[in-house]
C-alpha cells in the first residue's frame, strides 16, 4: 500500500510534537511538510530532542500551493486558522483538526463560544465531529474530520452509553476535571506565570469554559431530556494527563453493577477503552503515553448517586492519538496503527 502524504500546520506545539513522535511510527504516512508561524526555517528537533536522528523536513511557512502534494492535512493550530485552510482543499484531501474550528455544528455557537465569526460555515457540513468509539464509523462519507477536546473527551466516553440507555438523570451532573498544564498550550507559562504553574492548583473557565459548548451539543444527541450540567476545568502541577471526576443520579432501580455492564458491553470491541472493576481508583499514571481512557465507577455514600472517574493522556487520547485514530478509521487502517 502507498503511503499517505501528510503535512503538519501547528507542528511545534505541544500536540503538534505529539502528533509527528505518532506519525513517524505510521508506516502508511509520510510526513511530507512541516509548517509554523514563528519557527520558519528551524528543526522540529529545537522542539523535542528526542526526534534529532528522526529524518524530517525543516518547517515552512504554509502556502496552499503545499497542498497539490498531500493527501492529509493536520491542523493543530489557534483557532480559526484550519478554517482558511480548509477553502482550498481539493477533493482529494482530508483535513483532520485538532483545534476547535468544525467542534460545533451552528457558526452562531462558535461565534457565542470563541468571539469570532466563523469563516467557512459552508464547510461545518463537509466536517464530522468525531469521537471514534461512539460515531466514528460515519467517517468515510465526510472530508473534514474535527478532533474532540481534551476535556470532554474524558467526559463523553463514559457518559454516552448511560445516556443512549436512559440508566442516569440527566440534570445537575457535576463534571470536576483536572489536567497537566500541557493543556493550556507552550503560552501556558507566560499566561500563568503570577499562578506558580509548577507547584499549586488553578481552577479556570470556571462556569463558561469553551468546553461546555461541544459537552452540552453532543450529549444532547443522546437524550429528550433538559440537559443541566456544572463543567470545571483545573490546571495541575504536572505535564500532561488528565483526570475527570463525575458526579450523576442515577434512575430509578439502576444499580452500579447495571452501569458497569453498559459500559463494558458498549465498549467490547473498543482496543483503547478500559473499564475497570468497581471503586478501583485511578491515576493520571496508568494512562500516560498511551491511546487509553481507564474509566472507574465508584459508589457514592448516597444509593441514588455514583461517582464516574475517567483517565486519559491530554496530548495522545485527548488530541493527536485519537486524531490518528480517526485518520485510521477514515482510511481503513489497522485502528491500532501508531498507536502502540
Amino acid at each position: 500500500m502507498p503511503k499517505l502524504n501528510a503535512l503538519v500546520a501547528g507542528s511545534t506545539g505541544y500536540i503538534g510534537v505529539q502528533l509527528i513522535k505518532l506519525l513517524i511510527k505510521h508506516k502508511y504516512i509520510n510526513i511530507r511538510y512541516l509548517c509554523g508561524n514563528t519557527s520558519i526555517g528551524k528543526k522540529i528537533s529545537n522542539y523535542d530532542k528526542s526526534l534529532s536522528n528522526k529524518k524530517l523536513p525543516k518547517i515552512i511557512k504554509f502556502d496552499k500551493k503545499l497542498l497539490k502534494n498531500v493527501d492529509v492535512v493536520f491542523t493543530a493550530l489557534p483557532n480559526g486558522q484550519a478554517q482558511d485552510i480548509s477553502k482550498h482543499l481539493t477533493k482529494s484531501i482530508t483535513l483532520i483538526d485538532l483545534a476547535a474550528d468544525f467542534r460545533l455544528e451552528k457558526g452562531s455557537e462558535y461565534l457565542k463560544w470563541y468571539k469570532q465569526k466563523h469563516r467557512a460555515v459552508s464547510f461545518i457540513k463537509k466536517s464530522l465531529y468525531s469521537l471514534p468509539e461512539v460515531n466514528g464509523k460515519n467517517l468515510s462519507k465526510f472530508q473534514i474530520i474535527s478532533c474532540p477536546g481534551c476535556y470532554p473527551t474524558s467526559i463523553l466516553l463514559p457518559l454516552i452509553p448511560l445516556f443512549k440507555k436512559n440508566l442516569v438523570k440527566v440534570k445537575n451532573i457535576i463534571m470536576d476535571s483536572k489536567s497537566g498544564y500541557s493543556g493550556a498550550g507552550r503560552g501556558v507559562h507566560k499566561k500563568y506565570k503570577n499562578k506558580n504553574l509548577y507547584e499549586s492548583l488553578s481552577a479556570y473557565g470556571v462556569g463558561f469554559h469553551r468546553h461546555n459548548s461541544e459537552i452540552d451539543q453532543m450529549l444532547n444527541k443522546f437524550t429528550k431530556k433538559k440537559l443541566s450540567f456544572n463543567f470545571t476545568p483545573h490546571l495541575t502541577p504536572m505535564f500532561r494527563g488528565i483526570l475527570s471526576t463525575i458526579y450523576i443520579d442515577l434512575e430509578n432501580g439502576i444499580t452500579q453493577s447495571k452501569i458497569i455492564n453498559t459500559l463494558n458491553d458498549f465498549y467490547k470491541n473498543d482496543d483503547f477503552i478500559k473499564i475497570l472493576k468497581a471503586d478501583s481508583l485511578i491515576s493520571t499514571n496508568d494512562v500516560i503515553n498511551t491511546n487509553n481512557c481507564f474509566i472507574s465507577v465508584c459508589k457514592s455514600k448516597y444509593k441514588n448517586k455514583i461517582i464516574i472517574l475517567s483517565a486519559i493522556d491530554n496530548l495522545i487520547k485527548g488530541g493527536a492519538g485519537q486524531a490518528i485514530q480517526n485518520l485510521n478509521i477514515k482510511f481503513n487502517f489497522p485502528i491500532k496503527t501508531a498507536l502502540l
